[in-house]
């Protein structure tokens, strides 16, 4: 099936762009005050997830008018799913994890919630000082396809064919889902993944991730929240499978998603 694409036009002052808010309010809020006024804000998609309060990060951006791709959150909650559809192998501990946030978040998200995620373009395109890019989530193969930054070219170039095949020439590539911020050339296009918003990266500190993009050029920043207080809302709610730890100590509970190298 052809993704569904949305143009946002030509956006030529500053762009600020963010990972999954995976439900942590605090950080989304901590990310929303930063945010200049009148600057457009992209989300590579997941705003419901791991943590606490997936209607509140929800309302947040809808209030703000953030331009939302469609995550494997978005499209599964959308459609009332059982599972996240985020490309856990079955069975292991980030799949079992799993379970507990997605079936938290499902029930806490309301019909109008779920009606609007169904409406989110799984693609974005635009054009930014002479340059276009485009937005997706994880890849263009699939959209829940982990992307890391120890990947080959040759990975990054199956993506990158089938988007060009999808909307013609491209000179960046905005993405998110695999929870690692980082960026990469092939072959003359910009890859950017934003991170994310809701967890920090594996790195042994509370900081997360976002990206803004000035004069067509990325930067990745560190965002400095109230991770305190998050993770007391996610143990207070019974979401207690580790990732109330990650958000203090800046270490996932597993690490059987990474690539062996990056372990």
């Amino acid at each position: 099936m052809a993704p569904r694409i949305r143009d946002l036009g030509d956006l030529s002052d500053e762009i600020w762009v963010c990972g999954g808010p995976l439900s942590n309010f605090e950080a989304t809020q901590a990310f929303a005050d930063l945010v200049p006024e009148n600057t457009p804000v992209i989300c590579t998609g997941d705003i419901a997830g791991y943590c606490a309060d997936p209607s509140g990060c929800v309302d947040l951006i809808r209030k703000h008018g953030w331009h939302v791709i469609a995550g494997n959150c978005e499209i599964e909650l959308g459609q009332g799913s059982a599972s996240c559809g985020c490309g856990f192998e079955t069975g292991s501990a980030c799949d079992i994890a799993a379970g507990a946030w997605f079936a938290y978040a499902s029930a806490a998200l309301n019909e109008d919630d779920r009606a609007w995620m169904r409406g989110r373009p799984d693609w974005a395109v635009f054009s930014h000082h002479g340059r276009r890019f485009a937005v997706i989530h994880g890849g263009a193969s699939q959209v829940n396809r982990f992307l890391w930054p120890s990947d080959s070219d040759a990975a990054f170039r199956i993506e990158i064919d089938l988007i060009r095949a999808a909307l013609g020439p491209i000179d960046g590539v905005l993405a998110g889902h695999c929870s690692v911020a980082f960026t990469r050339v092939i072959d003359g296009v910009q890859w950017i993944n934003a991170g994310i918003l809701g967890l920090p990266p594996n790195d042994g500190r509370p900081d997360t991730r976002f990206v803004t993009l000035i004069d067509g050029h990325a930067r990745i920043h560190r965002l400095r929240y109230d991770h305190t207080r998050a993770a007391s809302r996610m143990a207070a709610v019974g979401l207690t499978q580790g990732y109330q730890t990650t958000l203090q100590t800046g270490r996932w509970p597993t690490q059987d998603i990474l690539p062996a190298q990056m372990r």
